[in-house]
């Protein structure tokens, strides 16, 4: 069976994580997270680990690999799924595995195994749940939710789709919940009811609205309650936990994925995303928390061409907009910024104006230099000269870090246009500060220190002998098994001088003795660093024209460092040893130098 590096648990076997990889190209899944061009053979785009703005991650389709040339990281496709949306290995191999359609066996009884089983439970008390406050909103105890949602003129349709729902009192979901079989490990990790001091068990949520969360499949992983009164807080919302992490959902994407998702908009809660979709947007998902995360963010990348921001238009929400806007930027998305005037926030506008004028408003969404420069404008008089002056070089720093030209263009003559201001002027500021930027792009990349990828340096190792390395484990992971013969016989793993490259080596032999040719398929047993190591390697495409004469060089010359050592070991023993054991080292040391003479 197949297990993790430094770990004890039991997992899948190696092949039913071989079939996981083989049938999750990494091009496809890759693309769903970075902006992709073919160069040559390969894949390119910008790193999403690490800020850059030359493309340095490279993806490979014929090794299934990828490795940024920038930051070192690499690995296959677990590896890149586990570290973009921060999972863990087995839910990584579950969400691929459900990605192509795979049944998976069940784990055997292991920690990772009973995890799994509470995990299912959480789901299964959760599902429960909702239909179960889904069916107390059309009771008659439900008479003020039934008051609110009438208010907000939501139909039968609406409520279904999002199962929404009414908490009755004190611990009725609960005892609901016990006679449904589910123990209290099971219920409280739901985070549904809690414990208090007297070890009464009581529902979470009372008296509220209720609004299930799902996650991207259709799976209830957490709820929201609203009071229907002005008690205070307004909104209560499930904790972290097994099933659930807000930072890593969107909510409304269940629904909104059934539609057309090429174009997503992003509003501020549940309302707002329900409202919408009671009025034919449905294309509409809100993040779980007054800011929008990274892991949230590549979840829109994966599921949408197009995200449009639409935050109200207070102080919140332009806050709101600023800090996604950051986390957005960098992903490859074409982004753009709602702007309304009249109301503050989307449904408002479409109770007042309809929703056609409101598509109209989506189609015309700004550009994150456009938005940017109405927001730098609000705290400006044009009029005034030194407020111009500013707002000139304001301008210039905001297209200068446009990297396309035509873009870059597009916006000048735009701004110049709108704004009053010359062409010449802004070209000039801008040139001025893009050489500004290249100049110190420049030094900070003569600056930087070499990585070395490594936990700790215990001993120098000359790019000379990295380099021989680099080049057996590459020879190693062409898998064939009679090269593999060879290559024992005359260099073991511990010959290898580099501490990285010793623990590559060691697990290829170890793949090699079970008879396992598919080595590429290893990867995932790495640590990061070796990872980091192996699709470097395999990246690198070391060329090797003569085949069987590398590997007869390669040999002899590990033969004859060895030779040498154990050479100048014997002279420095020869200087401090007795008579009896002289003759013995003198006899070795000839040997030796017979056999080195032999060597080319």
């Amino acid at each position: 069976m197949y297990q993790r590096p430094g770990r004890d648990e039991v997992m899948y076997s190696r092949e039913v994580i071989d079939e996981v990889i083989s049938r999750n190209d990494i091009v496809d899944v890759i693309s769903q997270y970075v902006h992709l061009k073919r160069s040559g053979r390969n894949f390119f785009g910008l790193c999403p680990f690490h800020n850059e703005k030359s493309p340095s991650f490279s993806v490979s389709p014929d090794k299934q690999i990828f490795h940024c040339f920038g930051c070192g990281v690499g690995g296959n496709v677990i590896t890149f799924i586990s570290k973009i949306e921060g999972l863990n290995f087995i839910e990584t191999v579950q969400m691929l595995a459900e990605r192509a359609n795979i049944q998976l066996p069940t784990l055997e009884n292991n920690i990772d195994s009973k995890k799994e089983i509470l995990k299912d439970k959480v789901y299964k008390v959760n599902e429960f749940t909702a239909e179960f406050y889904h069916q107390n909103l059309y009771k008659p105890q439900a008479k003020p939710a039934q008051e609110y949602v009438k208010k907000r003129q939501l139909s039968n349709e609406t409520l279904k789709s999002f199962r929404i729902g009414f908490s009755g009192r004190f611990d009725e979901l609960y005892k609901e919940l016990k006679k449904q079989g589910f123990n209290e490990e099971e219920i409280l990790e739901s985070g549904l009811v809690n414990k208090n001091d007297r070890g009464q068990y009581i529902d979470r949520y009372r008296n509220r609205l209720m609004f299930p969360i799902c996650d991207a499949r259709g799976k209830v992983i957490a709820f929201g309650g609203r009071v229907l009164d002005d008690s205070k807080p307004k909104y209560i919302n499930s904790p972290e936990n097994i099933v659930y992490s807000k930072g890593r959902n969107l909510f409304g994407l269940n629904v909104a994925k059934k539609g057309d998702t090429k174009r997503l908009l992003i509003v501020e809660g549940y309302m707002d995303v329900i409202s919408l979709h009671q009025r034919g947007i449905t294309n509409v998902v809100a993040p779980l928390g007054t800011a929008l995360t990274e892991q949230q963010g590549w979840l829109l990348r994966k599921n949408a061409e197009q995200i449009i921001l639409s935050f109200d238009s207070d102080a919140a929400g332009l806050q709101a907009k600023l800090r996604a806007l950051d986390i957005l930027q960098n992903m490859g998305c074409d982004l753009r910024i709602l702007q309304m005037e009249g109301a503050k926030d989307p449904d408002e506008y479409i109770l007042k104006y309809g929703n056609v004028r409101f598509q109209a408003l989506v189609d015309k969404a700004l550009s994150v230099i456009e938005f940017k420069v109405k927001v730098l404008k609000k705290d400006l008089n044009l009029e005034n000269i030194n407020d111009k002056i500013k707002f000139l070089n304001e301008i210039a720093k905001l297209i200068s870090n446009v990297d396309n030209n035509i873009e870059r263009e597009v916006y000048i003559e735009k701004i110049a246009k709108e704004y009053d201001i010359s062409k010449e002027a802004i070209y000039a500021e801008v040139n001025k500060l893009t050489y500004k930027n290249i100049k110190s792009e420049k030094i900070l990349e003569k600056s930087k220190p070499i990585i070395t990828h490594r936990k700790e340096e215990k001993k120098e190792v000359s790019q000379t002998i990295k380099r021989r390395e680099n080049t057996i484990i590459s020879i190693l992971l062409t898998g064939d098994l009679s090269i593999y013969e060879i290559i024992k016989q005359n260099i073991k793993p511990e010959d290898f001088q580099d501490e990285v490259n010793a623990n590559i080596a060691k697990k290829l032999y170890e793949e090699f003795e079970k008879g396992n040719s598919n080595i590429n398929g290893i990867i995932d047993e790495l640590e990061q660093e070796e990872q980091n190591q192996i699709t470097m390697i395999m990246a690198d495409d070391y060329e090797i024209d003569d085949l069987e004469k590398a590997i007869d060089d390669l040999i002899q010359t590990y033969q004859r460092e060895k030779l040498n050592n154990r050479k100048f070991e014997i002279l420095e023993l020869l200087e401090t040893t007795d008579s009896n054991q002289k003759k013995e080292l003198e006899k070795e040391l000839s040997d030796i130098i017979i056999r080195l003479a032999k060597i080319k």
